[in-house]
């Protein structure tokens, strides 16, 4: 090419960055520069989704498992309004997407013609920037600032206005690799000597952690400062193991829906570590009353604004959780006492032995309904656990059933565990296809639920298409279950009584969904799971099969002490 216009000078831009893969649904608007990657760009690749939720679902979970800028390219005003729901998931989950929208032209903007919206002030509510390039030389410039602002912490999605005659209009622009600044920024001595103070005098500590801490790779030092101070450890947006779910401090996750949930044990603490979160993401969070009226409140994040944003803190610091930490653990093993020493060791067996007998308690829950028809999550789980490579990924939005699963595929590695996080149902199986892109070394199992497969059923259409080896569980329990379950707390807050039928748009089952069917339908290879003698078949030929395989597994929807 002699002279290139912007629809090649984008693409030389994005490779020039290390990125290989634009994930999105096209339109006419973005015709160029779609046109270009085939013939000049085979290097680069553009991942087909039938709907946009499935463009942006996917490149979340690449995003996420890569920890690096992602593209996603939606078409116009109507694309984007698609898209709009997941790119919420990716900001509340702070994936570093870079969202591009074609649209007809700079041109036309006085006619408001078909389809013309004003697509920055669409996205700005989503994203942590959204702007419209206007001019064609400014067009790489205004790129490697989306891309440097989604990868800059707090990580987020961004978004980009494209018009067609800025696309197709001559560049003149250099092709330079983006700029990133470094954040591994380092607290006072004085800020870590008295956190070391606060928590070494402690009698009930607690911390509270969220997915900053996989980002900064910080899951050694929290569990450094965890030990040496005897504190057990929750997750609060935590959907990576941010600390390995089978250490004995590890208490497990916060409330997703209600604030109370949380109250119950934040507010036991006298001092209270939060790293790498926010307090609270529940939807329904606690006004107040979180924390006990006297407790020490400890801050530490890259995200400033996240810090005493809805509860006042005792000491902020805004910096690198493993620096941090790091320099904590060193402080507190300076100057922690032979008595305080003993004090944590007693309180680690304690919090231990509770742990122990609370999970010898769910085993014997799992035992006794280890051949009901229909199946429990649990017996699945027990067999793949048998199975599944040591290095296996697993994206999990089995929602109420989580629990069950990881009981017997236990959270433990940073990169191999994600569940889902934002509020939006759907991210199963396409954030299963991302993982698997980003690790096609590596075997990667999504996990979701009969409602939320429904979102994004159409991702096993790219799966198939591009030949994507990943692996799908539906949690079929034909219902929303958990609307079940949310109801029944709004039926105790309202005291509504006696309990009754729950709602019929709550059940999934009339006519039943045949997710195996509609697999084969799209290409991919499906089995369905109904009972006990089913399980370890369907296992080897999903991990065995050459391909995208899906295995529709019947379980229970039943609520305790309810009728379904």
């Amino acid at each position: 090419m002699e002279k290139r216009n912007g629809r090649f000078a984008i693409i030389e831009q994005l490779l020039a960055d290390g990125i290989r893969y634009m994930f999105g649904n096209p339109g006419t608007s973005e015709e160029g520069f779609l046109d270009a990657i085939g013939d000049y760009y085979p290097e680069f690749e553009y991942i087909l989704a039938l709907q946009e939720t499935i463009a942006v679902a996917a490149a979340d979970g690449y995003a996420r498992s890569t920890k690096k800028p992602t593209i996603v390219q939606l078409h116009s005003g109507v694309g984007l309004g698609n898209g709009i729901g997941m790119m919420y998931q990716a900001m509340r989950g702070h994936a570093p997407l870079v969202v591009l929208a074609g649209e007809s032209g700079v041109q036309y903007d006085a006619m408001d013609a078909q389809m013309a919206a004003d697509l920055v002030s669409m996205a700005k509510p989503v994203t942590k920037w959204a702007t419209r390039v206007v001019h064609p030389n400014s067009l790489l410039r205004v790129l490697r600032r989306a891309i440097k602002i989604a990868a800059t912490p707090p990580m987020g999605p961004v978004f980009v206005s494209l018009p067609m005659d800025v696309l197709d209009a001559p560049n003149e622009e250099e092709v330079v690799p983006t700029s990133f600044p470094i954040t591994r920024v380092a607290p006072e001595p004085g800020a870590i000597a008295k956190a070391a103070s606060m928590l070494a005098t402690a009698s009930k500590p607690l911390i509270i952690v969220g997915d900053g801490i996989a980002y900064s790779d910080a899951q050694a030092e929290l569990t450094r400062v965890a030990e040496l101070i005897g504190a057990q450890v929750w997750g609060s947006d935590s959907s990576e193991p941010n600390m390995s779910a089978t250490h004995p401090l590890f208490g497990g996750l916060l409330g997703h829906m209600f604030g109370e949930v949380s109250s119950r044990i934040t507010s036991q603490a006298d001092v209270v570590l939060i790293c790498g979160t926010y307090v609270f993401p529940e939807v329904f969070p606690a006004l107040s009353g979180a924390f006990a009226p006297e407790a020490k409140i400890i801050h530490i994040d890259l995200n400033s604004y996240e810090i005493a944003k809805n509860f006042p803190v005792d000491l902020g610091i805004v910096s690198d959780p493993k620096i941090t930490l790091a320099k904590l653990s060193a402080e507190l093993d300076k100057i922690l006492t032979a008595e305080q020493k003993r004090i944590v060791c007693q309180r680690t067996t304690q919090i231990a032995e509770a742990k122990k007998q609370q999970m010898t308690e769910q085993y014997e829950a799992d035992r006794a309904v280890h051949d009901f028809v229909p199946l429990h999550l649990s017996q699945f789980a027990e067999e793949l656990a048998r199975h599944l490579p040591p290095n296996a990924i697993v994206f999990d939005e089995a929602i109420t059933h989580s629990e069950e699963l990881c009981r017997y595929i236990p959270p433990t590695t940073v990169g191999h565990y994600f569940q889902t996080r934002g509020g939006s149902l759907g991210v199963g199986i396409p954030g299963a296809i991302g993982v698997k892109l980003a690790h096609p070394d590596k075997t990667a199992i999504g996990f979701t639920g009969d409602g939320g497969a429904m979102y994004t059923i159409q991702a096993l259409w790219t799966a198939a298409h591009h030949n994507i080896d990943a692996k799908f569980v539906i949690c079929n329990n034909r219902s929303y279950r958990i609307l079940k379950l949310n109801i029944l707390q709004y039926w105790q807050e309202q005291q509504i009584a006696p309990p009754h039928e729950f709602p019929a748009s709550f059940d999934l089952c009339h006519p039943d969904i045949r997710f195996d069917e509609l697999a084969r339908a799209m290409g991919v290879q499906a089995v369905r799971v109904e009972t006990p003698e089913q399980i370890k078949s369907a296992i080897a030929q999903a991990l065995f099969h050459n391909g995208p395989f899906l295995i529709d597994l019947v379980i229970s929807g039943e609520v305790p002490g309810m009728r379904g």
